[in-house]
């Protein structure tokens, strides 16, 4: 943005941005909540087949095991500490992952342009948004140059959405406030991603407030409810404690009546340890340290498939889903993007894949143009051949166009290359009937097999001079079609 552009804007002073950020908090979506290490101690010691461990360890020390009873408690000690210790490996890479996702941003502040933290950002800042910059807070767009913003974190629609500037015509023709849709094209949001363009933005919403905040709030106020792995085995605990409370009811009883040569409190301790003795042997001390070890296990491998687990009982859990319930792009696939089928109308299949690359983005964002140049590199076609050469103009993707392109000097070649929409790349192309009719044929047939057809287009030009202004001023050769 150029200086006279930053002189119209009004930005927020530093004195006005520390009184809001009092006023409002910082820029987060949901405060961390720390647990001390004792809480999580007591967390564990908590459920019920660690108190089943310690009442045995208890009563074996009362019956004079000492031994058994040192063995019950160094199962308590081993089990808690493999708790405590994978639920503080995932804390510490959740945090980790947290530090790297804190962003820096442009703002204006002071009549200049600073990087702060987005974390410091406030209602009523100006921030300047390009490609590749994740939008930290919630505002409306003021100014904005082909801005094209991913929004599937939020709405799960893998398709761009281009931003249209804050009371300005959309391309329909309507005014974007006037649109019944909650998402407005005017807006931006935090948690998505900028792939093309840039854009200006004042900041309306932070932290907890955006949309996104709102997403985290909510999944932080959910109850937390017991596992079923947990509701089972406090309901075996329960039937074991039932089981054992009766035996030692039946044996006390029947032993005080079967030892006529004690007498009095003697008679009496000894039928209550008889009773105790066998109401042991109907708790299973066992199972929590086998249960513990096994989604142990569990958790270390899923851990290996890069997935962090919490919580020992969520393995369980996960174990017994029998039907899962799960939205599209990004959920059931890997959120990528991936060329399946090429078609050359001259038969030139390296020399498409070629001209496509060239037609990207070097550092490209666009889910789009990264599969494509994954493409080419798996065909032997690398960077240094895509961009080695040097980059005379660009041609912007714009909605409005509905393609793009890159006028490259390699050598003594001057070749423009172009992709984009079928449709507007074979209006700027030189065909002849027969042509127009087998590439539109091919269009047909590749989009009923379900993939996105971009069509590729080149134009060898003999000097500097002779390089367009705008991309539907030049004749292009059609090189064949991507589907993705």
């Amino acid at each position: 943005m150029t200086e006279q552009q930053i002189r119209e804007l009004q930005g927020l002073s530093s004195s006005e941005a520390r009184q809001l950020q009092e006023r409002f908090g910082k820029n987060e979506l949901v405060p961390e909540k720390k647990e001390s290490f004792p809480h999580k101690i007591l967390q564990v010691i908590s459920e019920p087949m660690f108190l089943l461990l310690l009442i045995a360890a208890v009563i074996y020390f009362i019956l004079g095991e000492p031994r058994d009873g040192a063995i019950m408690l160094v199962f308590v000690v081993g089990i808690i500490s493999i708790e405590v210790i994978q639920e503080w490996k995932t804390d510490q890479t959740l945090r980790a992952l947290k530090d790297l996702s804190t962003p820096k941003i442009s703002v204006l502040r002071d009549g200049m342009m600073q990087i702060i933290n987005s974390s410091d950002l406030v209602p009523g800042d100006i921030m300047f948004i390009a490609e590749g910059v994740k939008v930290p807070a919630d505002g409306t767009v003021l100014k904005a140059s082909t801005l094209c913003v991913d929004e599937s974190s939020l709405t799960g629609e893998s398709a761009g959405v281009w931003k249209v500037v804050y009371g300005d015509k959309a391309a329909n023709g309507e005014l974007s406030l006037d649109s019944k849709e909650y998402w407005r094209r005017d807006y931006c949001y935090a948690g998505t991603l900028v792939t093309q363009g840039t854009g200006t933005i004042r900041v309306d919403q932070i932290g907890p407030a955006t949309e996104y905040g709102k997403i985290g709030q909510e999944i932080a106020a959910a109850p937390d409810r017991p596992t079923p792995l947990e509701k089972q085995t406090g309901k075996l605990v329960k039937l074991c404690a039932g089981i054992a409370a009766v035996l030692f009811a039946l044996v006390g009883v029947v032993t005080y009546f079967n030892l006529p040569d004690h007498v009095g409190s003697e008679r009496v301790i000894e039928s209550i340890l008889s009773g105790i003795t066998l109401a042991m042997a109907m708790i299973p001390e066992e199972f929590p340290v086998i249960l513990t070890v096994f989604l142990s296990m569990g958790a270390w491998r899923l851990a290996k498939k890069q997935s962090l687990v919490r919580r020992l009982s969520s393995v369980e859990t996960l174990g017994a889903v029998s039907v899962l319930c799960v939205d599209k792009t990004g959920t059931i696939t890997m959120n990528q993007m991936t060329v399946r089928d090429t078609w050359s109308l001259n038969d030139d299949g390296k020399g498409l894949i070629r001209i496509m690359g060239m037609g990207c983005e070097p550092d490209a964002y666009d889910p789009m143009e990264k599969a494509m140049i994954a493409y080419c590199e798996v065909q032997g076609i690398g960077r240094e051949l895509l961009f080695g050469g040097e980059l005379i103009k660009e041609y912007a993707f714009t909605d409005q166009t509905k393609m793009m392109g890159h006028v490259w000097q390699n050598e003594n070649e001057l070749v423009v290359a172009a992709k984009g929409s079928p449709e507007r790349i074979l209006d700027v192309c030189s065909l002849t009937d027969q042509e127009r009719k087998v590439a539109e044929h091919k269009i047909r047939e590749m989009s009923q097999q379900g993939l996105r057809v971009i069509a590729v287009g080149q134009m060898v030009l003999a000097g500097k001079e002779e390089v367009p202004d705008t991309l539907p001023e030049c004749r292009l050769q059609l090189c064949g079609m991507v589907g993705l």
